[in-house]
Order: C-alpha cells, then sequence, then structure tokens
C-alpha cells in the first residue's frame, strides 16, 4: 500500500505536470499569434509597395494627360488646381485603406489565468484508468532504487582512459586534408597579372 506521502506527491506532480501543459499551451498559442501578426504586416508592406509603385506609374500617366486636357481647354491655373484635388483624393483613400488594415480584431483565445485554473481543477486521470494508475504507482514507488552500495561501486569503476595517440593522428589528418584543399584550390584560381 502507498503511503499518504508519496500519494500526495504523485498527485502534485501530476498537477504541476498539466500546469506546465497549459502555460507551454499558451506560450505557443502566443507565438503563433505573433509570427501570425508579424507575418500579414510584412506581407502588406509588401504589397502596400507593390501597389504604390503602379499606382504612382499609373498616376503620372493619367495626370498628365488631365493636366494637358484642361490646360488646353480652360487654361494652365485650372490645370494646377484640378491636379492637386485628385492627388489629395487619392492620398486619403490609401490613408484611409491602410488604417482600416491595421486595426483588424486578433484571434480570442483563453488566458493563461484560465488555463491554469483548468489544469488545478481537472483531474489528469479518468474516472476508469484510477485503478491502473494506483497499480502503477505503487509498483514504481515500491521499487527499491540503486543502493548507496551500488552508488559507490558505480563511482569507482573507472572509465576507460582515451587514447591520446588516436586523437592526435585524427587532428594530424584533419590539418593535412585541410592544407591540401587550400594548395588545391589556390592551383586552380585563375591567376591575375598585375
Amino acid at each position: 500500500m502507498l503511503a499518504p506521502s508519496s500519494l500526495l506527491r504523485t498527485g502534485l506532480a501530476l498537477k504541476l505536470s498539466q500546469i506546465k501543459l497549459a502555460t507551454r499551451s499558451y506560450l505557443r498559442d502566443r507565438t503563433n499569434q505573433a509570427t501570425g501578426t508579424v507575418a500579414s504586416y510584412a506581407t502588406a508592406a509588401g504589397l502596400f509597395a507593390a501597389a504604390g509603385i503602379f499606382l504612382i506609374a499609373a498616376c503620372l500617366v493619367g495626370i498628365a494627360a488631365l493636366f494637358r486636357w484642361i490646360e488646353i481647354h480652360y487654361g494652365l491655373f485650372w490645370a494646377f488646381g484640378a491636379v492637386s484635388a485628385l492627388l489629395l483624393l487619392i492620398a486619403a483613400i490609401c490613408a484611409a485603406v491602410a488604417s482600416s488594415q491595421l486595426k483588424r480584431r486578433p484571434p480570442h483565445f483563453p488566458s493563461l489565468t484560465s488555463r491554469l485554473r483548468v489544469a488545478l481543477k481537472t483531474n489528469p486521470v479518468a474516472s476508469d484508468q484510477i485503478e491502473a494508475v494506483r497499480d502503477t504507482a505503487a509498483g514504481i514507488l515500491t521499487t527499491p532504487s540503486a543502493t548507496r552500495a551500488n552508488r559507490r561501486r558505480m563511482k569507482t569503476q573507472r572509465r576507460p582512459a582515451r587514447n591520446n595517440r588516436e586523437i592526435g593522428a585524427g587532428l594530424i589528418l584533419a590539418a593535412t586534408l585541410l592544407g591540401w584543399a587550400a594548395t588545391r584550390r589556390r592551383q586552380q584560381a585563375p591567376r591575375t597579372e598585375a
């Protein structure tokens, strides 16, 4: 039979595991949201730049044609006024579209406190699995761990010493291959005469 303190430790370990999972889930959601937001802004900025270039080119052609037509029919002063009004209207429309793109609502997901509350209140084991978990926990807690004598014996056993000759030979081989590659590359490089 398990001691009450070991059952308490096991229960606390399960709750701590649930809290860790809830925290990781929250951080993963926040990271995905931030990544999505950055990607959205980068895409929008690139598309705005491309649209701006094409808009400027089209506007220059259209404005030149409009200016010439108004100049022929109404005079130079009215041509400048009409072109200025058209440019102001285009600037206002672009600013309104850009500001509407930046005011999107972010996706809603549960807060960290809500996730932690659920993790603390829920039972990590389903009701039909309680006996199996109890038997498994009892088996784990009653299995004898390594004794002190076994630990001392493991510490005093010598590990096989590394052969320094093998390490040295490997370093010499690596240096030789590196030098050979550098020499060969230098010989194959096109020669430029000054």
